[in-house]
C-alpha cells in the first residue's frame, strides 16, 4: 500500500517511493521498479537485491504517484509493499511500537485464554477491540476477568513456548539502536511478557499492563493505570520532549486501534499487517514484508543491517 499521505500534501513536491517484497513469497519484480522510475522519470536505488528498491520522485503530485504505482503493481504474481514517503529526515531517532502482533507473532492475551479453556471467546473480542469496535478498557477488562483463577506459572509456559519474535524484529531495532535511536516498547499487554520480549529484542523502554496475582493465581483484574490508545501517545510525547526530537524523527508502528493516536502523532505511522481501521488511517501499510521492511522506509541498505 501506498502512503496515505498525511504528511505529504496533494501538490506536486519531492517524495521518495520505496518497494519492498518478501523473498520468502517471491522476488521484487524488476520490471516492476524499472517501469516505476521510467514513469517519473528517476532512477532506482536498490536497498536489497530481489527485495527493496526506492526512488526520488520530484515534480509530480502523490495522487497520480500512487495510482500508477497501483496500476504497475496491479496483477504481479507475487504481492509487494509500495510505500510514498515524504521530504524529511529518514531515518528516525525514535521507534515506538506495539508488541503483540507487531513484534510478536501472537496475542499473548489469547494464548493465556487457552489455557484457561475460553481462548476462541477471548479471541473473538480481541479482534474486536483491535478493530476499534470496542473500547479498549472495557474489553481488555472482560477478557482478563475470564482469566480469573489461572495459575501465573501459565505465563512463563506461554512466553516459552508460543511466544515468538516477529521476523525482523531483532534486527530492526537493534540497527536503529547502533545509529543512537531511542528504542520504546509501549504495550496494551502484560508486563511480564513485555519484559521479556524487550529483553530479547534490544528495547530500552517497556510501558505495559500489570496483572493482578494473588497466592500465585490472576485474579482476573488489571491493576491502574490501563496502558490504552492515550498511554501510547502519552509516552510518544514524553520521550519526544525528554530527548529534544522533532516529530518527524519519530517513527510508530503497531496493528490495531489502540496504536492509532500514536500512528498519528508520529512522524511516520506504519500499520504492520494491521486491522482494516488501522491501515485506513496510516501513513504506510506493511502487509507483506517482515520488520526490516521499516528499514527499507528509513533508506537503509540491507548491508547496513546489525544485529547481536
Amino acid at each position: 500500500m501506498c502512503a496515505r499521505g498525511k504528511a505529504v500534501k496533494e501538490r506536486a513536491m519531492s517524495c521518495t517511493l520505496v518497494a519492498i517484497a518478501d523473498p520468502e513469497t517471491g522476488p521484487l519484480d524488476a520490471a516492476l521498479v524499472a517501469g516505476l522510475a521510467s514513469s517519473f522519470d528517476t532512477e532506482a536505488r536498490w536497498l536489497a537485491a530481489s527485495e527493496a528498491a526506492e526512488m526520488a520522485i520530484v515534480g509530480h503530485d502523490p495522487a497520480s504517484i500512487r495510482a500508477r504505482a497501483f496500476e504497475l503493481a496491479a496483477g504481479l504474481s507475487a504481492p509487494v509493499d509500495l510505500a510514498l514517503l515524504p521530504p524529511g529526515p529518514r531515518r528516525k531517532r525514535l521507534l515506538i511500537s506495539d508488541m503483540d502482533s507487531t513484534m510478536i507473532t501472537v496475542e499473548c492475551i489469547d494464548e493465556l485464554a487457552d489455557f484457561a479453556g475460553v481462548k476462541a471467546e477471548v479471541a473473538a473480542i480481541t479482534r474486536r477491540a483491535m478493530n476499534g469496535e470496542l473500547d479498549f478498557a472495557g474489553a481488555l477488562a472482560e477478557r482478563v476477568a475470564l482469566l480469573a483463577g489461572l495459575p501465573a506459572e501459565v505465563i512463563d509456559e506461554v512466553y516459552r513456548d508460543r511466544v515468538r519474535a516477529m521476523p525482523g524484529a531483532r534486527i530492526l531495532v537493534q540497527t536503529m539502536r547502533r545509529w543512537g535511536a531511542v528504542t520504546a516498547l509501549v504495550s496494551g499487554g502484560f508486563v511480564p511478557f513485555a519484559e521479556r520480549v524487550a529483553h530479547d529484542l534490544g528495547f530500552e523502554t517497556v510501558v505495559a499492563n500489570r496483572l493482578e496475582v494473588v497466592r500465585g493465581h490472576l485474579t482476573g483484574r488489571v491493576l491502574p493505570p490501563i496502558t490504552g490508545s492515550q498511554a501510547k501517545l502519552s509516552t510518544l510525547t514524553q520521550l519526544m520532549r525528554s530527548h529534544e526530537l522533532r516529530p518527524d524523527e519519530t517513527l510508530a508502528v503497531g496493528d490495531g486501534a489502540n496504536d492509532l493516536p500514536m500512528i498519528e502523532a508520529a512522524g511516520l505511522g506504519v500499520a504492520f499487517r494491521p486491522h482494516r481501521i488501522l491501515a485506513d488511517a496510516s501513513d504506510v501499510v506493511i502487509r507483506t514484508a517482515d520488520l526490516t521492511a521499516l528499514l527499507y522506509l528509513q533508506g537503509v541498505p540491507k548491508a547496513e543491517f546489525f544485529v547481536k
